[in-house]
């Protein structure tokens, strides 16, 4: 997500406390909001998906790996 487009999500945070938001832009404020958190879990998905786990032994346990076995999959 841009940068432009979370100044717009702040700006709209600002005039719906103000109490001087449209209908037409809170459907755009739900439609940024739904786009930065869809971006924000696939950024964290990614980052969680590169752990690696080290036991006292020495093993390496890779997460995705791990997760994928006892769940069947990515989810």
């Amino acid at each position: 997500m841009e940068m432009k487009d979370i100044e717009r999500i702040n700006e709209l945070y600002r005039k719906k406390k103000a109490g001087t938001i449209t209908a037409a832009e809170l459907e755009e404020q739900a439609l940024l909001r739904g786009r930065y958190l869809a971006d924000l879990r696939r950024n964290l998905r990614s980052q969680l998906e590169t752990i690696r786990i080290q036991n006292p032994d020495g093993t390496i346990i890779d997460v995705k790996k791990r997760h994928d076995e006892k769940y069947g999959g990515s989810q």
